[in-house]
C-alpha cells in the first residue's frame, strides 16, 4: 500500500469503525496527514492565519483519524476504546509508538486481517 492508495482508503472509510486497518495504511495516513497539517500551517502562516487554517484542517480530519486508529486497535485484537489512552499526556506518545508498530497476528474477533486471507 502507498501514500495515495492509503489516504483513498482512510477517506473513504471515513466514518468506519469496525474492521481492520493495517500498519501501512495507518502510518503513511499519519504521515500524509502530517504533512499536510505542516504545508497548511506554513502557509497559513504566510497569510496570517496558520493556527486557524490548520486547526481547521485539524477538525475536518478528526473523525478519519479516530477511524483509522480504532480500526488500528482492532488489528491487534484490542478494542477501539483504547483510543482513551491518548487523552493522557506523555502516556499517548509511548502508546502509539508500542501499539501502532505492532504486527497483527492473522484473523482475530474483528475479522480477517487488513489484506484478507493469506493464499
Amino acid at each position: 500500500m502507498d501514500i495515495q492508495q492509503s489516504v483513498k482508503t482512510v477517506l473513504g472509510n471515513y466514518a468506519k469503525f469496525d474492521g481492520r486497518s493495517g500498519r501501512p495504511e495507518f502510518w503513511w495516513w499519519f504521515l500524509a496527514y502530517f504533512v499536510a497539517y505542516a504545508v497548511v500551517y506554513f502557509v497559513g502562516g504566510m497569510l496570517g492565519m496558520g493556527q486557524l487554517l490548520a486547526s481547521i484542517l485539524a477538525l475536518a480530519v478528526l473523525v478519519p483519524n479516530v477511524a483509522v486508529s480504532v480500526r488500528r486497535f482492532h488489528d491487534i485484537g484490542k478494542s477501539g476504546w483504547w483510543c482513551l489512552i491518548f487523552l493522557i499526556p506523555i502516556v499517548n506518545i509511548i502508546a502509539l509508538i508500542y501499539f501502532f508498530t505492532k504486527t497483527s497476528e492473522g484473523p482475530n474477533q474483528y475479522g480477517e486481517g487488513p489484506q484478507g486471507p493469506a493464499a
